[in-house]
């Protein structure tokens, strides 16, 4: 190993999964079979459990519940709906189900996303996001959520453009949320953010988010398609961490796991990643195990 490699990826410990990473990206740069156009080096990466701490619930999620209490609160009519009657009857069955992000839950949430911001313009509701960024912190870590993004993973991104990659973000949760602290907690400009989304009108000059989502959820097989529709191309490399990133790892030509096995310095869970998993060992995956493979996590 080359003075530079040593000092690539300094948070991961040497092992498969850091050779992996290296010898990909060597043979992606390189003359030869495993060579990658300039051009088609796309790399993508889900965002909850992949990039920062998904557990208990997506962080996102943290921010639309605060919000809904106060609606349910000025109308209590809305208790009688979802997700609001989940809220308010803290309903155990219907948050387990968005903590592995199935679908159903999803959309309902995203739909009652999408209706509380009808109308407003992206300066208001980047407002009220970064807001949450300074003032809420996490329960069990004690700091806001934008520093429990995973320092291996912002490595690696360093890594990747540094050999020619444009790196995005694909997320089944808000594009619009994500863009608001992606270039400084990524290091990503926010046109590289793909995720599920409002549309949004023209009128009397101004820009305003609309009840209407655009397109599907980018979950599953939503994730590809996301992700062709915005950059024509699939992607070379691409790193997720659950059932609803297979697709978009599959369509890869090398394909990243992270294994939440560190309950000591985040939590150990499988729920959700039982099907990435067995994929993951069937087709030969990459995966990054991040009690064993990484130094470091925040």
């Amino acid at each position: 190993m080359d003075a530079v490699t040593e000092q690539e990826l300094a948070s991961w410990n040497e092992g498969p999964a850091r050779r992996a990473v290296l010898d990909y990206l060597h043979g992606a740069t390189t003359p030869g079979p495993a060579f990658v156009e300039p051009g088609d080096r796309i790399a993508t990466f889900d965002n909850d459990g992949t990039l920062w701490v998904e557990q208990p619930l997506p962080p996102q999620f943290d921010f639309v519940f605060r919000s809904w209490e106060e609606e349910a609160k000025a109308d209590p009519s809305l208790a009688e709906r979802q997700p609001y009657k989940a809220l308010v009857e803290r309903d155990q069955a219907f948050f387990e189900g968005l903590a592995v992000q199935e679908p159903q839950v999803v959309e309902t949430l995203l739909e009652a996303f999408a209706r509380s911001w009808a109308g407003t313009t992206p300066e208001e509701f980047d407002a009220r996001v970064r807001e949450w960024t300074r003032t809420v912190r996490d329960a069990r870590f004690g700091v806001p959520y934008v520093e429990l993004v995973y320092r291996p993973m912002l490595e690696l991104f360093d890594l990747l453009r540094g050999h020619g990659f444009r790196v995005f973000v694909c997320s089944g949760g808000g594009r619009d949320f994500m863009r608001v602290f992606a270039e400084e907690t990524w290091g990503i400009p926010k046109e590289n953010v793909i995720g599920s989304a409002a549309a949004y009108t023209y009128t009397g000059g101004r820009i305003v988010r609309s009840r209407e989502l655009l397109g599907g959820l980018d979950l599953g097989p939503g994730k590809p398609e996301h992700i062709f529709a915005h950059t024509g191309r699939l992607p070379a490399f691409a790193g997720g961490n659950a059932d609803v990133d297979i697709e978009m790892l599959a369509c890869s030509a090398f394909a990243l796991l992270v294994h939440h096995d560190d309950d000591r310095r985040e939590y150990a869970y499988t729920k959700g990643a039982e099907a990435s998993l067995a994929t993951a060992e069937r087709l030969g995956w990459t995966v990054v195990s991040m009690k064993n493979d990484w130094t470091t996590l925040f």
